[in-house]
């Protein structure tokens, strides 16, 4: 379990296979100084298994669904990516409820800068849409972050390719701490909805099919 607040910028220094999937060497030395096998580290907001670790460095093993369904699919030897360790029991929860298993991905819409305040329009998949609602939470490559304002819902004229989007604000720590402030327009990136509102669609989805139905 995670709370989305970013403890360092790591990079990833070594990408192998493994399987269907890679093996990872991220250089991140706070999470790595004291890592030991077996434990969990959030990577841009993937909770990834420790497999060895040294002074500055950790290895984690990714499978292939996970390469699949998250931006991580994406990443190169180079890549800077959030990192967070797994909350310890009794610490403070500074952001939210993260578990660190991406939905779906996100693709930079807009970056508008200003003189405090830097504003991201994402764009995500319809299926995700209905579980971001302004002033909610969300995690974006990780990051805890409040929802500033969403797209309508489709109207009943509205195309089956209509674009869902949402927007964050980001304050200058966060810009500096997380690798949110070097994002660009097509950039894609990894979004885990808030888990009550997901339990909730799952409710409601039981709760309204016709009895009978297939299980």
């Amino acid at each position: 379990m995670f709370t989305g607040i970013i403890e360092e910028i790591g990079e990833i220094t070594a990408i192998s296979p493994s399987g269907d999937g890679w093996r990872l060497t991220v250089r991140a030395p706070k999470a790595a100084a004291d890592a030991v096998h077996g434990e969990s580290i959030a990577v841009s907001g993937v909770c990834l298994t420790v497999v060895a670790s040294d002074a500055d460095s950790f290895d984690a093993d990714v499978m292939k669904q996970t390469l699949d369904v998250a931006a991580l699919g994406d990443a190169a030897v180079g890549t800077r990516v959030n990192i967070e360790k797994a909350m310890p029991v009794g610490a403070r929860l500074g952001g939210h409820i993260v578990q660190g298993h991406v939905d779906g991905v996100g693709t930079v819409l807009e970056v508008r800068p200003g003189a405090q305040w830097s504003v991201l329009r994402i764009g995500l998949p319809a299926d995700l849409a209905p579980l971001v609602v302004d002033k909610g939470s969300i995690s974006v490559d990780g990051t805890s972050l409040t929802v500033s304002a969403v797209s309508d819902p489709p109207s009943s004229g509205s195309g089956p390719h209509e674009q869902h989007w949402f927007e964050i604000s980001l304050i200058p720590e966060t810009l500096a701490a997380t690798t949110l402030g070097t994002r660009a327009v097509g950039d894609r990136v990894n979004l885990e909805t808030d888990i009550l509102a997901r339990h909730v669609e799952r409710l409601l989805a039981f709760r309204n099919a016709p009895e009978g139905g297939s299980r």
